[in-house]
């Protein structure tokens, strides 16, 4: 049986953080937070802000995200303009799903922009950088819930949400992104039986190694223990 793989987009294949900075920076000149990675994060910063900053500093945190996210969606197809995380990453998925035979789905919450619909920008996103006839699923919902339907395997995410949703609601076994400098989140993700790796590149090389090793249980176990999974 060929192994079912769930990737993520922002964050793990496409550098969303970088675009969002750009547009930060030209609409409103440097920025001293951090851009979020994703969309997703990005939304939940919003949340927490209304929620805990005070009225007039979220007000205008808020009103200045809100600049942002209407001049992405007011561009045509803003989803094909986004640079890949790691050079040459896509390529190699597309490669490593031919040699193992993987069935590979990339699961996304982008919203609508302008142009083409979010599917049709992100397969055209992905042909472009090398993966030939992509399987883009916009999921608006649980990400947990989708790998349960599709039966997956494995799934790469960078959020941490998604991946505890991933190994609560569905027998896959998740690989959470997470910054090499960030040991908490490091250390937690473990904690909770959670893979992780530095980058997409790196996350690979777990899948490949965990294919190569699916005929042999032993070895199958010993990655297991030594990337984190339970």
């Amino acid at each position: 049986m060929s192994l079912r793989i769930g990737c993520d987009m922002d964050g793990v294949l496409a550098d969303f953080a970088r675009a969002y900075c750009d547009i930060e920076v030209r609409l409103f000149g440097p920025a001293d937070p951090p851009p979020p990675r994703t969309p997703d994060e990005e939304r939940d910063a919003a949340s927490r802000l209304d929620q805990e900053a005070p009225f007039a500093t979220a007000t205008q945190l808020m009103s200045r995200r809100a600049k942002i996210w209407h001049d992405i969606k007011s561009t045509a197809d803003f989803w094909e303009t986004l640079e890949p995380m790691e050079a040459g990453a896509v390529s190699r998925l597309h490669a490593l799903s031919i040699q193992h035979r993987w069935e590979v789905f990339f699961i996304t919450q982008r919203p609508a922009t302008d142009g083409d619909t979010v599917q049709r920008q992100t397969q055209r996103w992905l042909i472009a950088q090398g993966f030939a006839m992509p399987s883009v699923l916009v999921v608006p919902g649980s990400r947990g819930a989708a790998g349960a339907a599709l039966s997956l395997h494995y799934h790469v995410d960078d959020s941490p949400s998604n991946c505890v949703d991933i190994k609560t609601s569905s027998r896959a076994r998740p690989v959470l992104i997470v910054d090499p400098r960030d040991t908490d989140a490091a250390t937690n993700a473990r904690s909770l039986g959670i893979a992780t790796a530095p980058g997409i590149g790196a996350a690979l090389d777990i899948l490949d190694q965990a294919s190569a090793a699916r005929a042999r249980p032993r070895v199958l176990q010993q990655l297991a223990q030594m990337v984190g999974w339970k």
